[in-house]
């Protein structure tokens, strides 16, 4: 069973500097650049206009949760609650502990995973390993993300304050201010079961296969903290606290200049990977959900996959990135719900979830069956 959540009212490209402000009282003046290149139309806000928030990640979550149950009753009999997020509501407790307290409905036990995108499907094979090693009968693996907070521009105004009174450039350059173009708010969830649902399709997972390449390749992506020097992170814990905020470090940002090259790489690296490991004809392939942050991505993906010589063309693919925006680790269940709610899928389907990570450049893939 699947579900997704997307808070209040689609945002239109037009408004969403109504939602997360104007820097300094200007128009941001790479917001048209990035969503030429994103091709996001519309996403998905957890705030209001008063840029006040309208649901917490827990709550987000929970939303999402109820939604796999048909009168939106969550049951008893749930043994394993798997949650992943990128941006929990606070550091302590666990983002799970916070997602249980919503639920109220019996003790069980509880993983929450942190890191960027791939964070879903390592609470998702977490789930899974449970079911599949008899430990539990009913698992729910969640993923839920509330970027808007962090994306606003009161986030980002005392830096370039502090730079205009020292007559300094912002450090806070285009690899700050893209993102809060390409981000957005949602939740989706898994519901995993020792037998087949008994109401509608459910899909089998045949297998789950990740890997890092942060041993060869730095830091892309992070939030509380800095780059150094020599490529290593400086933490939010080292800064003085009135640097915390002139210097924006706990606003998510990405190093471009490492995303271009080695992204599209190491993914279809990965892929190839699993393919032979496997030994999985990519003729038998159905459907390809690949979670893209941007459809300039999803174009280079689609030709290094047609360099390589993988019969896996985007006549199989599947996205709803130009619909809902890019909410990171909730964005690949939510593609494969809107996907089963098609109508396409026929029994025996099989389907491909290709999920990366450019925190440090980690990769996941799934395989699923439709029964």
């Amino acid at each position: 069973m699947l579900s997704e959540f997307l808070p209040n009212s689609p945002v239109e490209n037009e408004d969403m500097e109504q939602y997360l402000g104007l820097i300094n009282s200007k128009p941001s003046r790479v917001r048209r650049i990035v969503l030429k290149q994103n091709g996001i139309k519309s996403r998905y806000y957890a705030l209001d206009k008063n840029r006040k928030i309208t649901h917490s990640n827990a709550e987000l979550a929970f939303l999402s949760i109820k939604r796999l149950f048909p009168d939106e009753k969550i049951p008893d009999d749930i043994d394993v609650l798997a949650c992943a997020t990128g941006n929990p509501d606070q550091l302590l407790p666990s983002h799970a502990s916070m997602v249980h307290g919503l639920m109220k409905n019996r003790p069980m036990e509880l993983y929450s995973t942190s890191g960027v995108c791939l964070t879903c499907l390592q609470a998702l094979k977490v789930a899974y390993m449970s079911v599949l090693s008899g430990i539990s009968s009913k698992a729910i693996c969640s993923s839920s993300e509330l970027a808007s907070p962090t994306l606003l521009s009161k986030n980002y105004e005392e830096e370039y304050e502090h730079c205009t009174q020292v007559g300094t450039d912002p450090y806070m350059a285009f690899e700050k201010d893209f993102l809060r173009f390409m981000l957005s708010d949602g939740a989706s969830a898994v519901l995993l079961s020792d037998r087949k649902s008994e109401t509608g399709i459910s899909f089998k997972i045949e297998w789950i296969e990740m890997t890092s390449y942060a041993h060869e390749l730095p830091t892309c992506m992070f939030m509380g903290a800095e780059l150094r020097e020599d490529g290593e992170l400086k933490s939010w814990k080292e800064f003085e606290s009135q640097e915390l905020v002139n210097r924006s470090v706990l606003t998510v940002k990405q190093d471009i200049r490492l995303l271009k090259p080695n992204i599209i790489r190491y993914w279809v690296d990965h892929l190839q990977y699993c393919m032979e490991k496997y030994d999985l004809n990519p003729a038998d392939v159905n459907y390809v959900i690949p979670h893209v942050s941007s459809m300039f991505f999803y174009g280079k993906l689609a030709e290094e996959i047609e360099t390589r010589n993988i019969d896996l063309g985007t006549n199989k693919w599947f996205t709803n990135l130009t619909e809902i925006g890019n909410i990171a680790s909730a964005s690949i269940f939510a593609a494969l719900d809107d996907l089963n709610n098609s109508g396409r899928l026929k029994a025996n389907d099989k389907i491909l979830l290709l999920v990366p990570e450019n925190g440090r450049f980690s990769y996941g893939t799934v395989l699923l069956t439709v029964q």
